[in-house]
């Protein structure tokens, strides 16, 4: 029944697509520079509401919001363990030394709302969800770093980490987009 049900929903209108690609990049740029120009609370802000309309949105916003909060699961504990490892330091926003910030937390956030959309069409290809996460991921990192947002201390260990990192929790939030797709639209 739920293979039945998957078959009926149709891929989100590319319009859509491009709308969820810039308001992504938006949102990572606004939490980056914020962060860098010591505003973090500015770009977190600016996530809650791109994230906040794209959860009202949906399909099915309770799906969408599953989405949300199982990145942001992920999020907190993977950069809070680079930042505790010492590998990477976040330059402002930081409530608990060791914790990621809520900015930080903002991008992760604002990822998951990609996942049923413009990056919906990886869904099913893990190897090339794999390989785009250990090139894009560290290099968002290495953009952020570059704009003084964060710091990269062990710049190798770090970048490394990242990249084995994002190659495995790509596929995995992926997956997790599988599961909680309010995006898609039932045929009527």
């Amino acid at each position: 029944m739920a293979e039945s049900r998957r078959s009926e929903i149709v891929a989100p209108r590319p319009g859509g697509m491009l709308l969820n690609f810039v308001a992504f990049q938006c949102g990572w740029f606004a939490c980056v520079a914020g962060a860098a120009r010591g505003w973090p609370w500015a770009g977190a802000a600016v996530a809650a509401v791109i994230v906040g309309a794209h959860v009202l949105r949906a399909a099915r916003p309770a799906e969408e919001f599953k989405l949300v909060c199982a990145a942001l699961a992920i999020g907190v504990v993977w950069d809070s363990a680079l930042a505790s490892l010492g590998w990477i330091h976040f330059t402002s926003g930081m409530l608990v030394e060791g914790l990621a910030p809520p900015w930080i937390l903002g991008l992760w956030a604002l990822f998951a709302t990609t996942l049923n959309v413009s990056l919906g069409w990886l869904k099913g290809r893990w190897l090339v969800a794999a390989l785009m996460g250990a090139v894009a991921g560290p290099l968002s990192y290495w953009a952020g770093a570059r704009l003084g947002a964060v710091e990269l201390v062990a710049p190798v260990a770090a970048l490394l980490a990242l990249a084995i990192g994002w190659a495995v929790m790509t596929p995995l939030l992926l997956a997790a987009a599988r599961r909680f797709d309010g995006i898609g639209v039932a045929r009527g």
